[in-house]
């Protein structure tokens, strides 16, 4: 059986992008378990291999299907798009724009066939937006270029997976948009997820809202009665291993000591905080419910360190692998 074809977009060339995808194709460890193709731009992938020193060929190819996956040859799918080095750690429109017409067309090639996955370098949020491109980040990107309604930012490491039911809104913002059947749905994302993956029957635990999730309504003003309760019954009704509410601050301990596969957070810094606490190096981003699979660094663009040469691959590692085990077979 062939290994999945995964497509690489560069990120934000103003910052570690270039470098993090130069870093992991030197490595043997991606061939082993994918076929890596970059989609890019060729003058900064030279930039990055001239800081790095690497001994690494960058092969340009017209089409996914023009591309050889060979070790010691990085793939490129040069789109062009930058005529003249982007200075590091500023953000640019043009980085922006360019950013944007990498996900653009690895978006195009999944949903084509042509590849089997994506796996994202950082792109800058404020750039994004410099260019006309009005969002918040990848996931709500992603969701809109496939056509998708609804996904679930969803954060994998070695000890802890997480899924979030809000992302990138307020706090306040965040409480009032939860319900009962958005709660329902996130953790059919996320069991989905897991399944894909391999995991048969996913034990899922899910976060309360207030501290000690409401402590039987003492806390809060009963936002686990009327939003979480509903959505665990329902779940635990289909079959599936869904506990909850539980209080997030035991239950993401619990969960890396292995007791859940999958801790359903309400909101963003609920989940994002203890998956990075146990170090960024490790943590991919994965995008649940897109028709196509899609996975990310765990870490930004990195603008303080751009350019020179020590920005740790060991995440996009991680994010390659992960891509590779839930591309459709």
């Amino acid at each position: 059986m062939k290994l999945p074809v995964v497509g690489i977009t560069m990120g934000d060339a103003a910052g570690v992008g270039p470098e993090v995808v130069m870093k992991a194709l030197a490595r043997a460890d991606p061939y082993a378990f994918c076929r890596p193709l970059v989609i890019g731009d060729r003058r900064q992938m030279e930039r990055a291999k001239a800081i790095l020193k690497l001994n690494l060929e960058i092969r340009s190819v017209a089409d996914p299907k023009s591309a050889r996956f060979n070790p010691g040859t990085l793939d490129l799918l040069d789109l062009g798009l930058l005529s003249s080095d982007i200075p590091f750690g500023k953000v640019s429109a043009a980085a922006g724009e360019a950013a944007y017409r990498y996900i653009e067309r690895a978006v195009q090639l999944a949903l084509d066939g042509l590849i089997d996955a994506i796996c994202t370098a950082p792109i800058n949020k404020e750039a994004l937006n410099a260019a006309g491109h009005r969002y918040p980040g990848h996931t709500e990107l992603l969701a809109k270029l496939t056509g998708t309604r609804e996904v679930s930012l969803t954060l994998l490491s070695p000890k802890l997976r997480v899924i979030h039911v809000t992302a990138h809104i307020g706090l306040l913002d965040a409480i009032e948009k939860i319900d009962a059947a958005l709660v329902e749905r996130t953790i059919a994302r996320g069991r989905e997820l897991l399944v894909r993956a391999g995991t048969r029957e996913p034990r899922i635990g899910v976060c309360g809202i207030n501290p000690h999730a409401g402590e039987g309504g003492l806390f809060g003003r009963g936002e686990e009665a009327q939003k979480i309760v509903p959505a665990v019954a329902a779940a635990r009704a289909r079959g599936w291993k869904v506990d909850g509410p539980l209080p997030a601050d035991s239950l993401f301990y619990v969960a890396a000591r292995g007791d859940y596969d999958l801790v359903v957070a309400m909101y963003h810094d609920q989940g994002h905080g203890p998956v990075k606490a146990l170090g960024l190096e490790h943590g991919v981003n994965v995008t649940a419910g897109l028709p196509i699979v899609r996975t990310s660094v765990d870490h930004g663009t990195a603008f303080d360190i751009a350019g020179t040469g020590t920005a740790d691959e060991q995440s996009m590692i991680e994010a390659l692998r992960q891509a590779a085990l839930l591309a459709p077979r």
